[in-house]
């Protein structure tokens, strides 16, 4: 397994206007990435819209990230759902020869015990042939995968490497990073806690915003990795209205909006998610034209 510290970015799945997947799109997204020095790149997580694309959808949305990176950068597959049996028996038969890592987020709408969520847990770590990477995001599931619950599975399971913790809370975070076992790496799930996170002793983050601006991004995190805060800040202080605006009508309706800008993307997104507002998109592209590039 590459190394998974550093700035990773949650892709997009672009689509056409008729709703399809469009490929050419996400090559270019793909290669964008890769030149703007982005660690890592995850493929159907929460921002690719995978709950609303079908399988055949998936293989192709995972054929053309392949392709396109061509062993470039470490890849992570999004693999999670609140169904443990059927991810236990996907994690079994998928060809996930081409990646590195599973990301996997805690079952949702079920709203599990924290004993629930470590069962779940241990049930895909004794199936999966990749190393997993927890994703905690209570805005979303509805429950709260506790410290007490990540240490548990970190310090039992070889496996399960590392958490993305997205419950917004520092002081959750910075309990993480204290009690996590070593080698185990606690990657911020929200683009404003990278930073943070990171000068608390974190590792990294899976981002959305990185991918739309990923020089600037990746410098900012690994400016603060190598404990240029000052630095480091300056990136965030840059950045920190973007951040915000592209998750004010949801994710990612606000990232199409600047791929829409940079000419790499169409905004389409897939019910019940729709396009952002015009009023927004004004918005968001005042923010990318107020962005100048800041010298390394």
């Amino acid at each position: 397994m590459r190394d998974l510290r550093g700035a990773g970015v949650a892709l997009i799945t672009p689509f056409k206007e008729d709703g399809t997947v469009d490929v050419e799109a996400l090559r270019r997204v793909v290669a964008y990435n890769i030149e703007g020095n982005i660690d890592y790149l995850v493929v159907l997580g929460t921002t690719a819209e995978s709950v609303t694309l079908s399988k055949a959808e998936k293989q192709l949305v995972m054929q053309t990230v392949e392709e396109a990176n061509k062993g470039a950068l470490p890849l992570v597959i999004g693999i999670g759902g609140n169904n443990t049996m059927a991810l236990v028996e996907e994690l079994k038969s998928a060809d996930l020869s081409a990646y590195d890592a599973i990301l996997s987020v805690s079952p949702y709408y079920n709203r599990p015990t924290q004993e629930g969520i470590y069962q779940h847990f241990a049930a895909l770590s004794d199936a999966s042939p990749l190393p997993i990477i927890l994703y905690n995001v209570p805005g979303r599931t509805g429950s709260n995968m506790l410290p007490e619950t990540v240490v548990r599975l970190a310090k039992k399971f070889d496996n399960i490497i590392a958490v993305k913790e997205a419950c917004g809370d520092m002081t959750q975070v910075q309990e993480l990073i204290s009690k996590r076992p070593e080698g185990f790496l606690v990657l911020s799930g929200d683009d404003i806690t990278a930073l943070p996170t990171i000068v608390a002793g974190g590792d990294g983050v899976i981002s959305v915003i990185g991918q739309g601006l990923p020089e600037e991004f990746s410098k900012m995190v690994h400016e603060g990795l190598d404990g240029n805060t000052e630095v480091a800040y300056s990136y965030h202080y840059k950045m920190q209205d973007g951040m915000k605006l592209i998750f004010e009508e949801g994710n990612p309706a606000g990232i199409k909006v600047i791929f829409e800008y940079l000419g790499l993307a169409k905004p389409f997104v897939r019910l019940p998610l729709i396009t952002a507002s015009d009023a927004l998109k004004h918005r968001i592209v005042s923010f990318m034209e107020s962005m100048i590039r800041i010298p390394a």
